[in-house]
This record gives structure tokens, sequence and C-alpha cells, in this order.
């Protein structure tokens, strides 16, 4: 690793480690139903159409708001992402929506764009819809097949131009790259091009919820190599002048010698130190994405400020991780501290390591 690298991460860890202490609430994941439109062989919430958790009240959700967390921070800075399951099934999203922005906070969703129409999609953003990720997994026919749904596909691409049309939202794609899909980047970046979008976020899918059983959705470590090579060398073209489409990788991982090339931040996992998700059940954890038991208390039983103040210390002091192999080996830990919490089995282990299959 090269020494201007090594010293950007070192500033980096003390940057991380000075935001650990201070923890300013930044976002705040709303996880406001299980149920949902497609049967994605992906999901980590496994999600159904039909559950047997109800979605959370709205207002249960809005006391939280009011009571526990408007007191102690300015909304403005405070962007809520409404999650699923998916979100456009609730018939009160619209009210939800005006709910928040008439209290000053700023919102977004994420959606498979299934049930979006025009009329829903201008509704939304009456009622402040600032930001929206929208799924679009490459070709028609791999879409279709990792979402499980003859609808999802053209269903995606609706809402993409939706988003393209309307002025002053911030939105992306977001891409789940598989063993089908890995081998069409270039027709995958073809496509979006096509469609207008201007931002794409990529990641592959990790052995979690249904994923974790089916070994055609997992990439091998050739196959993330080849991803993140993608990823760098659109972005390249991208400084160069040769495109305007802006191509990413998530937020995910740390990844060596290619931190500070395929995302604009070197890598950090902001769950429990800047980031907070509120879930269907009333559990308080971090981003969603964490499917493990790693819960810090319940909106129905505890004070959710509280929580925030005191609670999150697996989050925000990782060294418990420097046990677990391969960390406990590993002499890159200060900079990745155990990889992203979403990557942790409930009994502490790490499904897996982005710097090893880089290696």
């Amino acid at each position: 690793m090269k020494l201007r690298l090594r010293i950007a991460l070192e500033l980096e860890r003390l940057r991380r480690k000075n935001l650990k202490q201070l923890h300013p609430l930044r976002q705040l994941f709303w996880e406001s139903t299980l149920r949902c439109n497609v049967h994605c062989l992906h999901c980590g919430s496994d999600c159904v159409s039909s559950v047997t958790q109800p979605d959370m009240p709205a207002e249960d959700f809005l006391r939280v708001i009011d009571k526990e967390i408007t007191p102690h921070v300015n909304p403005r800075e405070v962007l809520i992402i409404i999650s699923g399951g998916e979100p456009t099934l609730r018939k009160d999203l619209v009210d939800i929506g005006l709910q928040l922005k008439q209290r000053g906070y700023p919102w977004g969703m994420v959606t498979n764009g299934v049930a979006m129409t025009p009329e829903l999609f201008r509704r939304l953003r009456q009622a402040g819809m600032r930001s929206l990720a929208i799924s679009l997994d490459g070709l028609e026919k791999d879409h279709k097949w990792l979402r499980q749904s003859p609808r999802a596909y053209d269903a995606a691409c609706r809402t993409i131009k939706l988003a393209v049309a309307e002025k002053g939202l911030v939105w992306d794609i977001v891409t789940c790259v598989t063993r089908r899909s890995i081998g069409h980047l270039d027709q995958i970046r073809d496509l979006v091009k096509s469609l207008g979008v201007k931002y794409w976020r990529i990641f592959g899918i990790d052995p979690m919820g249904r994923a974790a059983t089916n070994p055609e959705l997992v990439l091998n470590d050739d196959e993330f190599k080849t991803l993140i090579r993608f990823i760098h060398d659109e972005r390249e073209k991208t400084k160069a002048g040769e495109q305007e489409l802006y191509v990413s990788y998530s937020c995910e991982g740390f990844l060596g010698d290619y931190e500070g090339k395929v995302r604009d931040y070197l890598y950090q996992c902001s769950a429990g130190v800047t980031v907070a998700s509120i879930l269907v059940d009333g559990h308080i954890s971090a981003c969603t994405s964490i499917r493990g038991k790693y819960y810090q208390g319940n909106i129905y039983k505890d004070k959710f400020w509280e929580v925030w103040e005191k609670g999150f210390k697996p989050y925000r002091d990782r060294s418990w991780m420097k046990q677990k192999e391969p960390c406990n080996t590993c002499s890159f830990f200060r900079y990745c501290e155990g990889n992203g919490m979403h990557l942790r089995r409930e009994d502490g282990s790490l499904m897996l390591c982005h710097l090893h299959r880089l290696q």
C-alpha cells in the first residue's frame, strides 16, 4: 500500500474515532413494513406479500420522532429513509411523508417501483420526498429473475423515467450484481445511460437471508475483483470526461489499495455511529442491512434517545471483532475495524472479507 494512502487512512481513522465519541444522528431508517410485492431471491429481510408481522402504526413512529428525537436534533440535519419491505404498499405513505415534511425532516425511500405510478410519484414529491433509490439489477431477463416478478423490469424503468424528469430530486440506481449478471456489466452500463441515469451505485450480494443458500447469487473472488475493476475503470472514464455517468461501489467493505478509487470516501461503517433504525417490530438497531439481532432496545419499552446516547457499544467500540478470525491476524484491522456490521453473524463471526477476496 502506498504511503499516501496509508496517511489518508490514518487521518480517516482519527476522524472516525472522534465521530464515535460525538455520534451525531444523521440518518434514521424506518422499516415501515415487511410486506412486499416481489419475492427477491436475495432478500435479507425475507419479506413476502402477506406477513404475520403487521406494519408499524404511523403514530407510533411519529411519537418517537416528536418526543424522543426532535428535542435533541436539528430536523433539517437528519435524513429519514422509509424502507421495507416495499414502502409504497403502505396506503398512508403520502400522509406520513407530509407529517415528516411539516416537522422539518428531509426524507427519502427505497423502492422496486412496481407500485409506483405517475400520480403516486407526484403526491410523494408534494409530501416532501427529497431522495429516492430505485433498484435495477441488470438486463431485463436477469432483473426479472432476481426479483421473481414479470412486472419488475418495466416498473423499474418506468420509475427511473419519472425520476429523470423530476428537478430537485436526489436519486440514484442501485444494482445487485450476481453471478448471472457479472458478465453483462458493459451492457447494463449502456442500459442505465440510455435511461438517463447519472448516478449508479453497485454492490454484490452477501451470503445472508435467502442468498445464504443460493450459489448463483454471491460472486466468487475472481468475479468480485472483476466488479471492483469495472467500477474503477468507469470512474476513470468519467474523470477523463468520456461519460457523464457517475459509478460508485456501495459503502460496504474495506478494499485495501482500491480505497479512494471506487467511491468518494474512504471506507467507514456508520452503523450505530451516525445511523440508526427503527424496525417494524419496534427494535432499535443501526442500518436495516444488519440482519443479526444486534438490537439496542425497543421503542415500546425504551426511550430512543437514551438508547442512542448510552447504547450501541458493539458498534462504536469494535475491538471485540479483533478476537475473531480473520481479523485477529490482520494488519489492516485499524482501518477496517472488522468490516461492516451487516456482515457479522449473530455469533460475531464474519461472513466474508472484501480485502481477502481482493488479495
